[in-house]
């Protein structure tokens, strides 16, 4: 009688914990917002659609978010008047207050002086992305 007790004992208790571990990991905490740097150096449609989104996804929940085009990402100032979807992700991101650089070595060798969702933007200005925000990631 005792160990059918202890074995019920240990078997409550266990469903307990398995209960609390399947409660924290469904649960996750209102984090502290951060700054996030995104370096966008693809020109594939896809791509820079779902690097746009976490943009987004990062403002709006309450992060400061800076995009850097480099290399084949210029030609995202491209991609706007051809596709529907990263038209508005780049509208999206201009309106809710985040930034949106480009390499202008990148672009004068695409011949594209005059940018239009993007600053004109140098090397320092990639530089000092990587050393201000404390996540940086590429596309």
């Amino acid at each position: 009688m005792k160990s059918n007790i202890f074995i019920l004992f240990l078997l409550l208790s266990g469903a307990q914990v398995f209960s609390q571990n399947c409660t924290t990991a469904t649960v996750s905490p209102k984090l502290d917002p951060t700054s996030i740097g995104i370096v966008v150096y693809s020109n594939d449609v896809e791509t820079v659609w779902n690097a746009l989104r976490l943009a987004n996804y990062s403002k709006k929940e309450g992060d400061e978010v800076s995009v850097f085009l480099l290399g084949k990402g210029v030609e995202v100032d491209k991609l706007v008047k051809e596709n529907k979807d990263v038209d508005e992700q780049v509208k999206k991101l201009l309106d809710s207050g985040g930034t949106i650089l480009g390499c202008g070595t990148c672009l004068q060798s695409r011949n594209n002086t005059s940018p239009t969702i993007c600053k004109f933007s140098s090397m320092k200005d990639l530089y000092e992305l990587i050393r201000k925000n404390k996540i940086v990631l590429t596309f």
